[in-house]
C-alpha cells in the first residue's frame, strides 16, 4: 500500500527536479547561448523560406558576415566594457577619426610598401582615445556615460576638422590588396573579426584581466577590497575598447576604400545592442563574447532578410527596438531571479 502511494511522490519529485535542472541550465550562459543559436537558426529558416536561393548563397553568406566584421570588432571591446559596468558611446566616432587619420597617412606615405603605417596610425588613435576615455572615467570620477558622450562628440568634430568634411580615397595598393584580399575563400576582414573574437574569448575566460573585469562588474567595493587596482583596470578597458575602434576603423577604410569623418555613425548602438542581446548584462557581471558574436550575426542576418525582401527601413528600425526591449526584459527577470536567490 505505501509503495503505491510513494511512486507518484517520487514521479513528482522526479519531475521538480528535472525542471529546476532545466531552469539552471537555460539561466547559465550555454543556456543563454543555446537560446541565441536557436533563434539564428529559425531567422535563417525564414530567411530561406522569404528569399530561397539569393539568401543561401555562398557569395550573401560571405557579404553578412563580411558586413559584420567591423561592428562585431566594435562589439567585442564593447564587451569587456559592459561587464565592468561601464559603457563607451564613443566608438563610433573613435572608429571615423581613425579611419580619417590613418587616410590621411595613406596620403602622406603614398608609396604602396608604407601601407603597415595606416595600419599603426589607427590603432595609436583608437587607443589614445581609449585611454582618455578610462583616466577621465577613473581618476576623474565622472560617469562613464557622460565622459564617453564627450569624446564621442570631440572624436566627430576632430575628424571633420582634420578631413575638412570631405571623403578622401585611398589608393595605397598594398592596402588595399589586404583588405580586399581573401583566406581559403573566406575574406580579410572576416578572418580580423574571428582572429579579434578569439583573443576576446581568451582574455575574458582564460586570463586574470578577464576574471577582474567581471569581478568589478559584480561588486566594485569587493573588487577593491580583494586587492584589484580598480582604477587601473577601468583605464585598461577603456583602451581595449578604444583599440578595437582603431582595428575597426581601419576595416571600415579598407571595406569602403575611404576615409571621411562619417564612417562609425551610430555604429555604437549597434555594438551595444549586439551586446545586449548577446546576453551581456548592462548592470555588470555578467556576460560572454560567444553571445556578443551570436548577438551580431542576429542582427546582421536579419538586416540581409529585411533587404532581401525590401522592407523599408522603418520597419528595420522598429524591429530592432522590439528585440533589444525584448533582450532587456529577459535580463531584468534574470537579474531579479539572482537578487532574490542572493
Amino acid at each position: 500500500m505505501s509503495h503505491q502511494t510513494a511512486a507518484p511522490e517520487e514521479q513528482q519529485a522526479s519531475s521538480n527536479r528535472a525542471s529546476a535542472t532545466l531552469r539552471r541550465f537555460l539561466g547559465s550562459a550555454a543556456g543563454r547561448n543555446i537560446g541565441l543559436v536557436i533563434a539564428l537558426l529559425l531567422l535563417i529558416v525564414v530567411g530561406a523560406v522569404t528569399s530561397g536561393d539569393r539568401f543561401t548563397s555562398i557569395s550573401n553568406v560571405l557579404t553578412i558576415v563580411r558586413l559584420a566584421s567591423v561592428t562585431g570588432v566594435l562589439a567585442i571591446g564593447m564587451t569587456f566594457v559592459i561587464i565592468s559596468g561601464g559603457i563607451d558611446l564613443s566608438v563610433g566616432s573613435v572608429l571615423g577619426l581613425s579611419s580619417v587619420v590613418a587616410t590621411l597617412a595613406a596620403v602622406q606615405a603614398s608609396a604602396a610598401s608604407f601601407w603597415p603605417l595606416m595600419i599603426i596610425v589607427a590603432l595609436a588613435v583608437g587607443l589614445a582615445a581609449g585611454v582618455i576615455n578610462g583616466i577621465i572615467i577613473a581618476y576623474g570620477n565622472v560617469v562613464a556615460f557622460m565622459a564617453t558622450l564627450a569624446m564621442l562628440i570631440a572624436a566627430r568634430g576632430f575628424a571633420e576638422i582634420l578631413s575638412n568634411r570631405t571623403t578622401q580615397t585611398v589608393k595605397v595598393r598594398g592596402f588595399l590588396e589586404f583588405s580586399d584580399g581573401n583566406f581559403l575563400g573566406v575574406p580579410t576582414l572576416v578572418w580580423i573579426f574571428i582572429l579579434v573574437s578569439a583573443a576576446g574569448w581568451i582574455l575574458l575566460n582564460r586570463t586574470t584581466f578577464g576574471r577582474r573585469t567581471v569581478a568589478i562588474g559584480g561588486n566594485r567595493e569587493a573588487a577593491r577590497l580583494a586587492g584589484i587596482n580598480v582604477k587601473r583596470h577601468i583605464v585598461y578597458l577603456y583602451a581595449l575598447s578604444g583599440l578595437t575602434a582603431g582595428i575597426a576603423g581601419i576595416m571600415l577604410t579598407g571595406r569602403t576604400t575611404s576615409g571621411t569623418s562619417t564612417h562609425g555613425t551610430l555604429y555604437e548602438l549597434d555594438a551595444i545592442a549586439a551586446v545586449v542581446v548577446g546576453g551581456t548584462l548592462l548592470a555588470g557581471g555578467r556576460g560572454t563574447i560567444v553571445g556578443t558574436v551570436l548577438g551580431i550575426l542576429i542582427f546582421n542576418v536579419l538586416t540581409n532578410i529585411f533587404t532581401q525582401n525590401n522592407l523599408n527601413t522603418s520597419v528595420q528600425a522598429i524591429t530592432k527596438g522590439a528585440i533589444i526591449v525584448i533582450a532587456v526584459l529577459i535580463q531584468q527577470r534574470f537579474a531579479n531571479r539572482g537578487v532574490r536567490k542572493s
